[in-house]
């Protein structure tokens, strides 16, 4: 029993060692507050004592008014998230996967015209239908040079006699009458070049002239004007999804996500898993609901794969004492200074974020913060959240800094305009060289009163919370099933009982002395230090040679990896690493390694990510970019690149701090290039592309959510017991990408509309 009880604590140190909890409601102390537990609830049932008369007489009219509107909420909130739990459930049960339509081949023949029934015996009952084309179509940018089209349309042939009015734009008199959509004209290829250039891709929702119900046959009519055969695949959808409606059910959900995070009644993971399914619901509600391999191909898996396999890396590199050692060695460096022991590490964070993935580079540097703000009695939460900042700042000066860089930096058409990694790190420095500078000044501001870095605690109440919380993390550990483990666990759970009476003593000794003077609070300070600074925590050297080894192989890949020869993503990097690392130190217990990954954080990325697949499938991301493209193409001629700039820039920051930057930054490369490409704007487009560059990554800088840095942080923060709450985060966050923002405004137009630095 010992042992297990050593095997327990051991694995708690490890990754919870500094984890402590907020008993009482004391929003100043900083730590999380997800396992605070009442003394009934840390005693076994063999060990709970009847409360004294007394001590019930004590509970004020007050309190019990507060417990009870505090129940009757956490009521509400329970009876509506059933309600929405219950909507789900009926419409997944009543509704199937939406059926994918055969893909259908065709070759068209030259002077011929090739019809396909899509609806017998009568008109479609809708009034659009979507078209998906492949074939040898020719690019958007080329488009003006061609000389032969693809057309296609949808036509009615009635059993009885009837006539659909005559519509403008029509091009054949022999269609007029039987012609129940307009012609869609595609630029082609020329006949030399048709089994030779890659297939192309085209979507788009038709929409009929008429929808009245009359028996006959409608049918997809396709012509050329090659002198060649023309082959096609293609396959249609009677139903697509109105976005009228779909858009306003997309921003409804995001909004609840939002309330769901911001309020706290529920963890933010299941708050993102209960978003997901309830757009997946709205999906199938529409007759699309999504298959099993659709939703498979939402998730990102490079990601997670990245996300799991560093937070392996880490928990293993933990081991070796090597996070207290650059603590000591950032302390002594700094000389103890708050404020430059602050910039060290953002400023470090920054360098790191640039070379490395921010994702990576904040799973190191985040159990050094946490630790050295510990031992100079600062609250972790205000220095981890400059951290971020400094992360997603530093992730978007190169091209493998942020992953909307790595999307814009293998776009081909980006490629093609001669921005390549020396120049995007170039253009972008410039503007972050200011922002740096601004973001510092800001944060000084913002934290002027040193009393906010710090907790308002003394010490040994910090001490008594810490210990509290490891003695409970390993009863929680334990489960009943056997004796052996059942007495283990009470044992544990008397010892969280004698803590936390001793802890209620001393708050109520805290309270009554009020606070502990000035000397007693430099003793204790004084104390800490000499403690951390002589702490005798030898490196385990040989398993730190073999992190050593590993991280510098994951490292130099990671900076190779754009290059077209190393077929190796960073997920893939990121693996290999894993498993080198696990094969050195065979002496890992796997068992105790995968205790550390933090599964919440992963678990909300996934949602997230089906989550945003859904949103775009109902339209709302899409929307956005036709919003962004129609006010640029309205704008004066002259004014129209300084109108994209700003646009892109303020519409990708905006939005990303609310929904992740990955699908909005895929979704904008698209609509920048469009611009750009588009001869009445005559838009050059490395303007539009830094812009997309700064307003993707800034946007990180808005909400806890807006990135995958901020939560990665905020979930390690949280295993060592600190929470980082939406509301504490966008206070600080918001004003801080504004500021960054404006500053990036004023760079990008005198450079590129001043002085006309578009190469």
């Amino acid at each position: 029993m010992e042992f297990i009880v050593r095997s327990e604590l051991n694995i708690i140190s490890n990754s919870h060692r500094n984890m402590y909890q907020r008993f009482i409601d004391d929003p100043s102390a900083g730590p999380s507050s997800t396992v605070a537990m009442t003394s009934e609830e840390l005693e076994p049932s063999s060990l709970k004592s009847t409360t004294s008369k007394s001590s019930c007489e004590k509970t004020s009219a007050h309190n019990f008014l507060h417990a009870k509107k505090t129940s009757g909420r956490k009521y509400t909130v329970s009876v509506v998230l059933i309600c929405i739990w219950l909507f789900c459930t009926i419409v997944l049960m009543a509704k199937q996967e939406r059926k994918v339509d055969d893909v259908h081949q065709v070759t068209l023949a030259p002077n011929q015209t090739k019809t396909q029934i899509i609806y017998k015996n009568h008109m479609p009952n809708t009034n659009k239908i979507q078209l998906i084309l492949a074939g040898a179509f020719m690019p958007d940018y080329y488009s003006t040079l061609a000389t032969h089209f693809f057309n296609i349309w949808i036509e009615f042939d009635p059993t009885e006699e009837y006539d659909v009015p005559s519509k403008s734009g029509l091009k054949y008199d022999d269609m007029h009458q039987r012609n129940i959509t307009q012609i869609w004209s595609i630029p082609i290829v020329s006949e030399s070049l048709v089994e030779v250039v890659p297939e192309m891709h085209h979507n788009k929702i038709v929409e009929l002239f008429s929808n009245v119900t009359l028996r006959g046959d409608t049918r997809l009519c396709m012509n050329t004007t090659l002198s060649t055969n023309f082959p096609i695949s293609f396959t249609y959808d009677l139903f697509p999804i109105n976005t009228e409606y779909g858009i306003i059910y997309a921003a409804l959900v995001l909004i609840g996500l939002y309330v769901l995070i911001i309020t706290e009644v529920i963890h933010k993971s299941i708050a993102a898993i209960l978003a997901a399914t309830t757009s997946i619901s709205i999906l199938a509600l529409l007759d699309e609901r999504p298959t099993k391999d659709e939703l498979s191909s939402w998730v990102d898996i490079e990601t997670l794969l990245l996300l799991f396999c560093m937070m392996v890396i880490v928990g293993i590199l933990s081991e070796t004492g090597i996070f207290d050692y650059l603590a000591i060695v950032a302390y002594k460096e700094t000389k103890g200074k708050i404020w430059p022991l602050i910039n060290t590490l953002c400023f470090f964070t920054a360098m790191v974020s640039s070379i490395l993935d921010n994702v990576t580079t904040v799973l190191l540097m985040t159990p050094i913060t946490i630790r050295l703000c510990e031992v100079m009695q600062m609250n972790p939460v205000p220095t981890l959240m400059c951290i971020i900042f400094y992360a997603n700042l530093g992730g978007a000066l190169t091209l493998i800094g942020d992953p909307p860089n790595v999307i814009i930096g293998t776009n081909k058409d980006v490629i093609a305009s001669g921005i390549d990694f020396t120049t995007f790190s170039l253009h972008m420095g410039g503007g972050l060289v200011f922002i740096f500078i601004a973001v510092n000044l800001h944060l000084r501001y913002i934290f002027r009163n040193m009393q906010d870095l710090k907790f308002t605690e003394p010490s040994n109440v910090t001490e008594l919370r810490q210990e509290l919380a490891i003695w409970q993390k390993a009863a929680s550990s334990l489960s009943s099933y056997s004796k052996e483990e059942g007495v283990v666990r009470d044992k544990l759970l008397r010892k969280c009982k004698t803590i936390f009476s001793k802890l209620k003593d001393t708050l109520k000794g805290f309270k009554v002395d009020v606070l502990p003077t000035e000397s007693i609070k430099l003793q204790s300070y004084d104390e800490s230090i000499k403690d951390f600074l002589n702490k005798d925590s030898p490196l385990d050297k040989s398993l730190l040679w073999k992190c050593a080894i590993t991280l510098g192989f994951v490292i130099t890949l990671f900076c190779l990896h754009s290059f077209p020869q190393l077929n190796l993503s960073l997920g893939w990097i990121a693996l290999l690493g894993t498993l080198l690392l696990l094969i050195l130190a065979d002496h890992v217990d796997i068992e105790c390694v995968l205790g550390r990954i933090e599964w919440a954080t992963l678990s909300f990325f996934a949602a997230l990510f089906i989550l945003i697949g859904a949103l775009s499938e109902l339209g709302l991301i899409e929307w956005v970019g036709k919003q962004t493209e129609v006010i640029i193409m309205s704008v004066a001629k002259e004014y129209r690149l300084s109108v994209a700039i700003i646009l892109v820039l303020w519409v990708s920051t905006i939005v990303s701090s609310f929904v992740d930057n990955i699908p909005l930054t895929t979704m904008m490369i698209k609509v920048i290039t469009s611009l750009s490409q588009n001869p009445e704007l005559e838009l050059p487009l490395p303007p539009l592309v830094y812009a997309l560059a700064f307003g993707g990554c800034l946007g990180g800088n808005g909400t806890l959510i807006a990135a995958s840095c901020n939560m990665v942080c905020a979930g390690v923060a949280e295993q060592h017991g600190y929470r980082i709450s939406f509301v504490q985060f966008f206070k600080v966050g918001y004003p801080v990408m504004l500021c960054s923002v404006v500053i990036a405004t004023v760079y990008l137009l005198v450079t590129h509309v001043t002085f006309g630095w578009n190469t």
